[in-house]
């Protein structure tokens, strides 16, 4: 795969404020990166810096190669999808679509038949007559991807394109817009505070807090070998464990913990909660049940024990106990199931 959007210490200051600094990223083409992190935290403004919307205080922003910081908007020839999907109310669905189109003088035929290609690939062939008002929520969407796309955009940049969506059509509209990324083969530029999101839709993910970058990399990567804390946090959830390592080893809490990758000095670890089993095993601890919820699929417990309260997520299908608070029960992880990750005062 070659480069296709390439920041090269990209920041945007307003005023003492810096809301983006020295961001470093390269985008493969036809790859679908999700830019993710907290409100404030800088994303939306790196995806208004590549649309063109925003001016860099300082950077570059490559396209193919090719210096296009300084140039406008409407000649990126990007698509972009706004979480309020910005509609025509008084136009149809078939001229919401052709609007690009119109605006570059492609004659009416062509126009046609573009329209009805990008209806056919959202899956609304039959709705090109209706008004915006005539469709669901779910429906607006895909009419604004269709006219994002329908001019073969180099990028397209997305928005929270589903963040005003329910919980159920959301996740509907996630399984589409994976279908849809792999049919264009078009490289995508998502923006999300959303983690599950983020974890399902992407090829990559670029993780950013207080307008820095913090980790980049495939969901799974991210997810199992965080490096911060933040990113441990902020990426699902996560139990922190604080001792001191020698080879092998992790001292916390008046117990010794093994550690495949522990060798000296003190230590954060970051220990996923579904990691933890009832069970004997490395890394046995009693504890007792302090409160527990059940969440369908699963029960996400809360255990007392000697390394402090530690969130056990278990199945609900066949779980070894009943949960009840104050329950006496033994738990145990791997010795490569948690991961040494640095605290945020020590990031970079």
């Amino acid at each position: 795969m070659s480069t296709a959007l390439e920041l090269n210490a990209l920041s945007k200051r307003y005023g003492s404020f810096v809301a983006v600094e020295n961001a470093e990223l390269r985008v493969e083409r036809g790859a679908f990166l999700t830019l993710l992190g907290p409100s404030g935290s800088g994303k939306t403004t790196i995806l208004m810096m590549i649309a063109g919307f925003t001016e860099p205080t300082q950077g570059r922003i490559l396209l193919d190669g090719r210096d296009i910081t300084a140039l406008p908007p409407e000649r990126r020839d990007f698509g972009m999808v706004f979480q309020g999907y910005a509609l025509f109310p008084h136009m149809t669905v078939a001229e919401n679509i052709a609007f690009p189109l119109r605006v570059r003088g492609m004659a009416k035929a062509a126009r046609d038949e573009k329209v009805s290609g990008a209806l056919d690939l959202v899956q609304l062939t039959g709705f090109a007559d209706r008004l915006p008002k005539q469709l669901s929520g779910g429906q607006q969407q895909r009419v604004a991807l269709a006219r994002a796309l329908v001019f073969d955009p180099a990028l397209l940049l997305l928005d929270e394109p589903l963040s005003a969506l329910d919980k159920k059509l959301r996740a509907e509209l996630q399984d589409e817009l994976r279908a849809l990324h792999r049919r264009v083969g078009r490289t995508f530029i998502n923006v999300t505070h959303d983690q599950d999101e983020a974890l399902s839709l992407s090829d990559t993910v670029a993780i950013l807090n207080h307008g820095r970058l913090q980790q980049v990399g495939a969901p799974a990567e991210l997810y199992e070998r965080p490096r911060t804390r933040f990113v441990a946090d902020f990426l699902g959830k996560s139990n922190f464990i604080r001792g001191h390592a020698e080879p092998g080893l992790v001292h916390a809490g008046g117990v010794t913990l093994r550690q495949h990758d522990a060798t000296s000095g003190d230590v954060l670890l970051s220990l996923r909660p579904e990691k933890i089993a009832i069970a004997e095993g490395d890394n046995a601890l009693d504890g007792r049940i302090a409160s527990w919820s059940y969440l369908g699929a699963g029960y996400a417990l809360v255990v007392d024990t000697a390394l402090g309260a530690l969130r056990v997520h278990l199945p609900s299908w066949r779980a070894p106990v009943a949960p009840a608070e104050g329950l006496l029960l033994r738990i145990a992880f791997a010795a490569d199931a948690a991961t040494i990750v640095q605290d945020d005062a020590d990031a970079p």
